[in-house]
């Protein structure tokens, strides 16, 4: 099963076809259309194209899921730049998040 966010969920081997949203239609949990078999619409995925075929299992999907979060994250600042209302607040958590998923643990301590 392959999370398409917001508690959407389809069967790997049914999802035939995946379309990134641009323009107006992107943004605020709107990211890809998904055609999965023996749904007549598609369904409309909060999360990447890329993403998705990640979680697939397809090697060559091309970015991380670390990097989705980060163009999630600036796409977020920008319209909320637009709109004139940024919510620092909300972007600081959000970024921690996207860095705490790419800092490396700490090292074991050597005691000799």
């Amino acid at each position: 099963m392959i999370s398409l966010g917001f508690g959407k969920w389809a069967r790997a081997d049914r999802i035939y076809a995946l379309e990134p949203l641009e323009g107006a239609e992107r943004g605020h949990g709107r990211r890809t259309r998904v055609w999965v078999d023996g749904v007549p619409d598609p369904v409309v995925a909060s999360r990447t194209e890329r993403t998705i075929l990640a979680e697939m299992g397809h090697d060559g999907a091309g970015a991380s899921p670390v990097l989705d979060d980060a163009l999630d994250l600036a796409e977020r600042l920008a319209a909320a730049v637009e709109e004139g209302r940024v919510d620092l607040g909300d972007l600081g958590r959000r970024a921690r998040r996207v860095l705490e998923k790419t800092a490396r643990p700490p090292e074991a301590e050597h005691l000799f």
